[in-house]
């Protein structure tokens, strides 16, 4: 292999890749394999350092996982300021459980399908969980998603869900079925946020799921960060909530709050928090 090209959705309109298609040089292939529900395979590049990429698509690079990752925890953990009890559905390479840690939470479950995902992401590309999978505040369960929210009787202050894109077994976590079991799950005030794609290219995938979010909270939109490696300029991340001050933190208070954490971030400022809420005018007009 010495290139590897994004292939999902080559060909339908709307959808990422029509039209266009990045690749990545290969310096080497350090593993691959057809898991029992995705084709798996990290591999090294020159300028990102090591890749996971899952049925065909860029999930996470070395190089710029703290765009993704800081922004989909720090915006809802520092906007709830005391969030103790958190929920991660997907995100099995570690970062988003890594990035929750940084907070005084209490109870953090993370719940992922592939156990391969996690096993391989721990050996092959270590930095991002850095440790996060042997904190002992870390309740790891393999598990569908859909079925955890379905089933559990806990509830909790946010719900971070660290998805695929809405094909194969991410596509379950794209439904308003899934959102209105969330919703069962959190606590009054609490927040669910999701991946929403790329609006540029995937302008169904962010309407959609604010559709499928709306009958269920009272604020349903979205916010923005910009990962080099996820192709088309903005990355949407899905917000949704009953309390509608939270998107409205004043950027003075959420300093306080990133001042007396002591947490180390690459992206995430709070400057970057309160301005991730303004949106472009063809995303607001997707959006709404």
């Amino acid at each position: 292999m010495k290139f590897f090209e994004e292939t999902l959705y080559q060909g339908q309109e709307g959808e990422l890749g029509h039209g266009y298609s990045q690749r990545y040089e290969v310096s080497r292939v350090l593993f691959e394999e057809k898991t029992e529900h995705q084709h798996l395979v990290i591999f090294e590049n020159a300028r990102f350092g090591r890749i996971l990429a899952l049925d065909g698509v860029i999930q996470t690079t070395e190089a710029d996982e703290s765009a993704y990752h800081e922004m989909l925890v720090h915006v809802p953990m520092f906007a709830l300021d005391n969030a103790k009890d958190v929920l991660i559905i997907g995100g099995g390479d570690g970062g988003t459980l890594r990035e929750v840690l940084k907070h005084a939470a209490g109870n953090i479950t993370m719940v992922e399908i592939d156990s391969r995902v996690i096993d391989l992401c721990a050996e092959f590309m270590p930095s991002l969980s850095n440790g996060a999978f042997d904190d002992p505040r870390a309740n790891v369960v393999i598990d569908d998603g859909i079925k955890f929210v379905n089933e559990t009787n806990q509830k909790f202050d946010a719900i971070i869900v660290d998805s695929t894109d809405p094909i194969g077994p991410g596509e379950v976590l794209f439904t308003k079925e899934f959102y209105g079991s969330c919703k069962k799950c959190l606590r009054p005030g609490g927040v669910l946020i999701t991946q929403s794609g790329v609006p540029f290219f995937q302008r169904d995938e962010l309407q959609r799921s604010n559709e499928r979010r709306r009958p269920h909270f009272a604020d349903a939109d979205c916010y923005l960060t910009v990962v080099p490696s996820y192709i088309g300029g903005f990355m949407a991340l899905g917000w949704a909530t009953d309390d509608l001050t939270l998107r409205d933190v004043p950027v003075e208070v959420l300093q306080a709050r990133f001042g007396q954490a002591g947490i180390q971030t690459k992206y995430y400022t709070p400057a970057v928090h309160a301005a991730a809420f303004a949106l472009p005018a063809f995303i607001a007009e997707l959006s709404h």
